[in-house]
């Protein structure tokens, strides 16, 4: 039996693997010159899983209490897909079981973070600064089909490459059609260019614990992670690279620590969430994957799954 001093000992080592790098990194190591003021944000992360471990999360029990979550089946742009939500008040993750997405895109390891504007027409900005880095930006405006037949235009999307191995980093911009229309259950704005991730996601998340994504870290190949570096640049990260390659982009409250791997160990590692409230300590196993939470205001989910 674990414990609970080495389930604290294991908490905070999960949590500085996570974010240590982020605060304790070596002058060398500092993000370039020139960063400019922050436009994207983090705004969801998609992992596919082992099967048994998105089964788990799927018919989990105490997940439905920890956050806003959802099993929903999705339409957009000609693809559908069932996708496992964890949501809170301005991020999200959104889990799949091998062979949920088609393609490459369903095979064990593959993984994708989006990272969004607050306001209407920044997006025009960070397509722009990539261009001043040199990058040729791939457009690309993804839809809804609330299941009418009628798409409804859901956000626009910037990319630095118009394909990846395993893991697609993209910006993105929410549209006012989708806001407009009933279905999305949005937000009424806050002010006129509102186009935030706050305003996107419910306010279910003050009934559960789960209150946002704090930190994230993922095995991307190098190849990916050279198309992902200059749109977190453009979005105003600060990007740092660390002695053995890895990358700390950190900014608005999520750090995202990408490690470089081989395509076999690619995939979602941990998830560092905060919390509405400071609870006791709860060990949660679902499927090939642990969620500690607490003691305190901060849990770390850690997935050892294999395909």
């Amino acid at each position: 039996m674990i414990t609970q001093l080495r389930i604290r000992r294991t908490i905070t080592a999960l949590t500085l693997a996570v974010t240590g790098a982020a605060m304790a990194v070596p002058a060398a190591q500092a993000d370039e010159d020139g960063r400019v003021p922050q436009l994207l944000f983090y705004n969801h992360a998609y992992a596919v899983v082992d099967r048994q471990t998105a089964d788990a999360v799927e018919h989990s029990a105490y997940l439905r209490d920890f956050a806003s979550f959802e099993v929903r089946t999705t339409t957009g742009g000609g693809v559908t897909w069932t996708g496992r939500y964890l949501k809170g008040r301005e991020t999200y993750l959104e889990l799949f079981g091998v062979g949920d997405l088609p393609g490459t895109d369903g095979q064990f390891g593959s993984a994708g973070t989006a990272v969004s504007t607050e306001h209407a027409g920044d997006l025009g900005t960070v397509r722009q600064r990539l261009q001043d880095q040199g990058v040729t930006p791939v457009d690309y405006r993804q839809t809804r089909d609330f299941g009418d037949g009628a798409p409804v235009p859901w956000f626009d999307t910037v990319r630095a490459a118009p394909a990846y191995q395993a893991y697609d980093g993209w910006a993105m911009e929410y549209l006012p059609e989708y806001f407009a229309d009933p279905r999305s259950n949005t937000e009424p704005a806050s002010s006129p260019d509102d186009v935030s991730r706050e305003r996107y996601l419910p306010d279910d998340y003050q009934n559960h614990l789960m209150r946002d994504v704090a930190a994230i870290r993922i095995g991307v190949t190098a190849a990916d992670l050279a198309i992902t570096v200059p749109v977190l640049k453009a979005g105003g990260f600060k990007v740092v690279t660390l002695s053995d390659g890895s990358v700390v982009a950190s900014g608005g409250g999520t750090t995202i620590r990408y490690d470089v791997v081989p395509r076999e160990r690619a995939g979602l590692k941990q998830v560092v969430f905060t919390l509405n409230r400071s609870v006791p300590l709860h060990v949660e196993q679902i499927g090939q994957s642990n969620l500690v939470v607490g003691p305190g205001s901060i849990a770390v989910w850690t997935f050892t799954g294999t395909a």
